[in-house]
């Protein structure tokens, strides 16, 4: 009997933190206060497309002594360790071995802020934790999606009856996540995406963040 298989699946990881109410307020003062205090918290040299409806900081937002950061960085690099660890097929005692060097940052976005296509170089992993969502206009059911890009480019080449409604896994859609409070996900660093124009009220805020490893 033919069986179907999927030869080149791309990981992601998901989950949710336990109690994101009282650590994404604090999260959100502290990302509004520090955007209020314009360059000095900003990105100094931004490379991928954006426009002013978005405010990105620089890299350091995981060595910032504020305990709500402390918090945040525990529960994402603690979740990096463990999918790295059930993918590579690691014990504890080789976990525990994991050196993790990390890159991180927060966006604020407004009505019509977007970020371009981009991927996240020198890093292995990524992720993206959501601290608000923003109120979204209840006729853009796309406004703001974190949108991954298919990387078997190719695949939409030649399009016929044999292959235009693959079920997925096998589709050549793009997947896009409308990120709520406190959700995290987790991705290989080369796959390219984007942020589409959020339309709404409030502000979209989001922590990204970038880690390479190597053993102890």
């Amino acid at each position: 009997m033919l069986q179907i298989k999927g030869l080149f699946p791309v990981p992601f990881g998901f989950d949710q933190h336990p109690n994101p109410v009282p650590l994404n307020a604090a999260l959100r003062r502290l990302f509004i206060a520090r955007e209020n205090e314009g360059k000095r918290h900003a990105n100094p040299g931004p490379i991928t497309l954006r426009n002013e409806q978005v405010f990105e900081s620089h890299f350091q937002l995981f060595s910032w002594p504020e305990p709500e950061i402390g918090e945040l960085r525990d529960f994402c690099l603690s979740r990096v360790a463990q999918m790295v660890s059930e993918l590579n097929g690691y014990d504890e005692a080789t976990r525990r071995r994991l050196d993790m060097k990390t890159d991180a940052w927060f966006h604020v976005t407004r009505r019509n802020g977007f970020f371009g296509v981009h991927n996240h170089p020198l890093a292995s992993w990524s992720g993206v934790y959501c601290v608000a969502a923003g109120q979204h206009d209840a006729n853009q059911p796309d406004s703001g999606l974190l949108n991954f890009l298919h990387p078997h480019i190719g695949q939409s080449m030649y399009i016929d009856p044999g292959n235009e409604h693959f079920k997925p896994p096998f589709g050549i859609q793009n997947y896009g996540l409308s990120l709520q409070p406190g959700q995290l996900v987790l991705f290989p660093s080369w796959l390219l995406h984007q942020v589409l124009p959020f339309y709404g009220e409030g502000e979209r805020i989001t922590v990204a963040f970038n880690c390479s490893l190597s053993m102890r």
